[in-house]
């Protein structure tokens, strides 16, 4: 026994023996594999050529670290928590504190498997989206098919007007009763519209001077000075008694009190509009040049007109003379409101980019910009525009007196809102986006009117009477035009006078709308402008004050009044 206990003891010694050399010897490899690792060398093992071994500086980390990478054999696996420490039987001593050992330790059948290391997880964040901003510098041209008809008619206006002054001119070369009638007419036709011409541009630079110092007392003074001359020109037409004249009286006079009742029924709309006038135009004296364009306009205008009462000259000494002068009559119409528009397009985009960026930028560039890429736009409004407008208005006074029998009246409800569903593809308001963002003029239209309705504007903008006040300033220029033409007229040669009175009305009214783009497209710039940006620090209460009336039933934007039933009933009866 006892020998047999000495030898177990002697086999016990030298295994002891050999394990501590063997540790000794992995140890010493470690180190030297350490020594490589952390150079960042790669490692090829001699003894076992089947196994690399890709390591770097980041082996020397704490265990805990989660950046440690865990080498076994050629794939690289990110921990996210130590290994579980290796077990150990009772007889073998534990391994050196300072070693690590790239096998794992050999795990008991007992214990349960441990679990698969997975990537750490790192949360993305997701960028915030941001509004995204419309351009304010688009390069496209709108409406094209529009720009290209309107420059085919001023093509064809030109050489029509061209060929008609030289038939003028041969009028007065030739002999016998055509150079006679020549003479009568350059001595008492032309001087008479060629002063009516005169006078209608003094009468625009004042009108628009007048409105941008006196923006109170203007609006009021041309409400009632409106009808107060349309009256007496009307009056003073009939006076000469003449069928041509009554006809042209007549039809003053009854304007002027058409006029009149307008006045009175817009009398509480006046006090809220003249307010917004009066804010819209601020920003005007931010920028000195901003009246140019329209200074240009008119003086374009004036000097087109001229060259056009020449040509109507020439149309009474060509075939079919009525016929020719509604065709130049058409095409003056389309091309100053066209003049117009352009100034419009100006002034909307210089107010409407300081309104949305508050920038300051340079009129030159935005009346360049006007007359080539927002042109197309500015030719289809001019066309359809006024007709829309007109139309629109028609039904809303057939509206008025709409009876409950009536057979005349019955389609009223549906003709207006058919000129309203046509009003939100084709109105005025559309020219700011026009200017701002280059839009077509259908697609603007759109858009303005989507915008009024998300702020519910629809009654606010509906009942703003300013493009009535423009309409109504030229209407009292035509006027003036009238009464100082008609009276020459009736004196040097009466057979003149009524067709020299219309002439003169005519020209009077174009000019004078033209010189009132300005304030016009401030106030149209106001609107829009507040419509997409309410919180903007540029505008103050009016509006919303307003709109809290409308909501809380205070106060009503657009009044309409109906024809009482017991007037309806004396009518039926």
């Amino acid at each position: 026994m006892g020998a047999l206990e000495s030898e177990t003891g002697e086999e016990r010694e030298k295994n002891r023996e050999e394990q501590r050399r063997r540790t000794e010897e992995e140890e010493t490899e470690d180190l030297e594999d350490n020594k490589d690792l952390e150079k960042g060398e790669k490692i090829f093992d001699t003894k076992n050529p089947h196994k690399n071994y890709h390591a770097s500086m980041l082996r020397t980390l704490n265990p805990t670290n989660p950046l440690r990478i865990v080498i076994n054999g050629n794939t690289r696996v990110p921990l996210t928590t130590p290994p579980p420490p290796p077990q150990h039987h009772a007889h073998y001593p534990p391994p050196a504190p300072h070693h690590v050992s790239s096998h794992p330790p050999p795990r008991p059948s007992s214990q349960p498997p441990p679990p698969l290391s997975q990537p750490r997880y790192i949360p993305t964040i997701k960028p915030t989206p941001q509004p995204t901003i419309t351009s304010l510098n688009s390069r496209g041209y709108t409406n094209k098919i529009s720009l290209i008809l309107f420059v085919l008619q001023t093509i064809a206006a030109i050489g029509l007007v061209g060929f008609l002054i030289y038939k003028a001119i041969e009028g007065f070369i030739q002999d016998g009763k055509y150079r006679r009638k020549a003479k009568s007419i350059l001595k008492f036709y032309l001087p008479q519209v060629e002063a009516a011409s005169f006078l209608s541009i003094v009468l625009a630079f004042c009108w628009q001077k007048s409105v941008r110092v006196w923006p109170r007392f203007m609006f009021h003074f041309i409400l009632w000075s409106s009808f107060f001359m349309s009256l007496a020109a009307g009056i003073l037409l009939i006076c000469f008694q003449k069928p041509s004249t009554d006809a042209c009286g007549a039809a003053l006079v009854a304007f002027a009190i058409g006029n009149g009742l307008y006045s009175c029924w817009v009398t509480q709309r006046t006090r809220f509009c003249t307010k917004i006038l009066i804010k819209s135009l601020e920003p005007v004296s931010k920028f000195p040049d901003l009246n140019h364009p329209t200074y240009y306009m008119l003086i374009a205008g004036f000097l087109w007109m001229s060259l056009w009462i020449l040509a109507v000259i020439g149309a009474l000494h060509f075939y079919f003379p009525p016929l020719v002068i509604i065709a130049l009559v058409l095409s003056l119409a389309w091309t100053t409101e066209v003049m117009r528009n352009v100034a419009n397009l100006t002034v909307s985009r210089v107010i409407a980019l300081y309104y949305l960026r508050g920038m300051q930028s340079s009129t030159y560039f935005c009346f360049q910009r006007a007359l080539t890429r927002n042109l197309g736009s500015a030719c289809l409004g001019s066309l359809f525009v006024p007709t829309i407008e007109a139309l629109r208005i028609i039904s809303r006074g057939l509206n008025l007196v709409e009876g409950e029998d009536e057979f005349m009246f019955s389609c009223a409800h549906c003709c207006l809102n058919i000129m309203n569903s046509i009003f939100r593809y084709g109105n005025g308001w559309a020219y700011v986006q026009i200017a701002a963002y280059g839009k077509n003029f259908t697609k603007a239209s759109i858009d303005t009117w989507a915008i009024f309705e998300k702020q519910e504007m629809e009654e606010i903008v509906d009942s703003d009477i300013t493009s009535a006040v423009c309409f109504l300033t030229g209407v009292c220029s035509g006027s003036i035009c009238v009464i100082m033409v008609a009276a020459w007229t009736n004196h040097v040669h009466q057979g003149y006078t009524a067709t020299l009175s219309l002439l003169a009305f005519y020209v009077g009214y174009l000019m004078t709308r033209i010189a009132m783009a300005l304030p016009h497209a401030c106030v149209s710039c106001y609107f829009v402008c507040y419509a997409e940006n309410p919180e903007n620090r540029l505008f103050d209460k009016t509006i919303s004050d307003r709109l809290n009336l409308i909501k809380s039933g205070r106060d009503v934007a657009a009044p309409t009044p109906r024809v009482p039933h017991r007037f309806n009933r004396s009518v039926r009866s």
